[in-house]
């Protein structure tokens, strides 16, 4: 399996309910670094995985919703906890649905399986990962 990563960043606020979450019920913020993980099993024809320039404008425009925004006052997340967890599938399936409509060009047509792994921390990090 081929794979090629690319990586950007976002900054948001958040809350969390629910006891098991501690002194994070209270609005903190967060600082992600998102790494974008593309495989495919071959290499198309100009011996990509996919074309990084439109991969990385693409990731870059899909945090842009989030960056500098309480992630609580965001109406599709009414009522959830956007974890760290969460937010990776979210990001997963709005470049996922990139894909599909052709956003990262005809290379990203060939890409079968993605992952989209936050680093919270130095410390700490959670991913989603799927077939395409």
């Amino acid at each position: 399996m081929f794979r090629l990563c690319v990586r950007d960043h976002f900054m948001i606020a958040h809350s969390f309910n629910g006891e098991i979450f501690g002194p994070a019920q209270r609005t903190h913020g967060a600082t992600y670094v998102v790494d974008v993980v593309f495989q495919r099993p071959e290499l198309d024809e100009d011996g990509l995985v996919i074309d990084i320039g439109l991969a990385s404008e693409t990731v870059k425009s899909v945090l842009a919703g989030y960056n500098f925004c309480n992630l609580d006052e965001v109406p599709e997340f009414a009522g959830k906890n956007t974890t760290t967890e969460f937010m990776a599938k979210v990001i997963f399936d709005q470049l996922a649905k990139a894909i599909s409509e052709g956003k990262m060009g005809i290379t990203a047509k060939g890409i079968t399986h993605m992952e989209i792994k936050l680093h919270e921390s130095h410390v700490a990090w959670a991913s989603y990962e799927g077939a395409l």
